[in-house]
């Protein structure tokens, strides 16, 4: 099992930055896949950006250029830097970690933590 608490977020204006950190329980070399969802009122949710253990990282289109994930192996914590804020990323975001099994995945969730961008 793993532990997540997220921590980070806030009310920023447009055009500003937060950097949201999740903190986790375990190492996290011993975890596939974590990444940063994100849930919009009436909206699903969804994927913004993902990195694999060994590097591979992806983002949700409307992230790209502006948002950026990393890991500190040593703190065991999950980064995303925020940076050129709209109202549209206005949502609470939820920390994930996947850890691969023989023969199914074990998903966890932080609890999450709100991201208001005023305009």
């Amino acid at each position: 099992q793993v532990q997540l608490v997220e921590s980070g977020g806030g009310l920023v204006q447009a055009g500003g930055s937060l950097r949201l950190s999740c903190a986790a329980s375990r190492s996290i070399f011993s975890i596939n896949v974590m990444g940063w969802y994100r849930q919009a009122p009436g909206k699903q949710r969804e994927l913004v950006a993902s990195i694999i253990r060994g590097g591979t990282i992806s983002y949700v289109d409307s992230a790209k250029g502006r948002f950026a994930i990393s890991t500190d192996n040593a703190k065991n914590t999950l980064y995303l830097q925020m940076n050129s804020l709209k109202p549209e990323d206005t949502a609470v975001y939820y920390c994930n970690a996947q850890i691969f099994g023989g023969l199914s995945t074990d998903v966890y969730w932080g609890q999450g933590t709100q991201v208001t961008v005023s305009s």
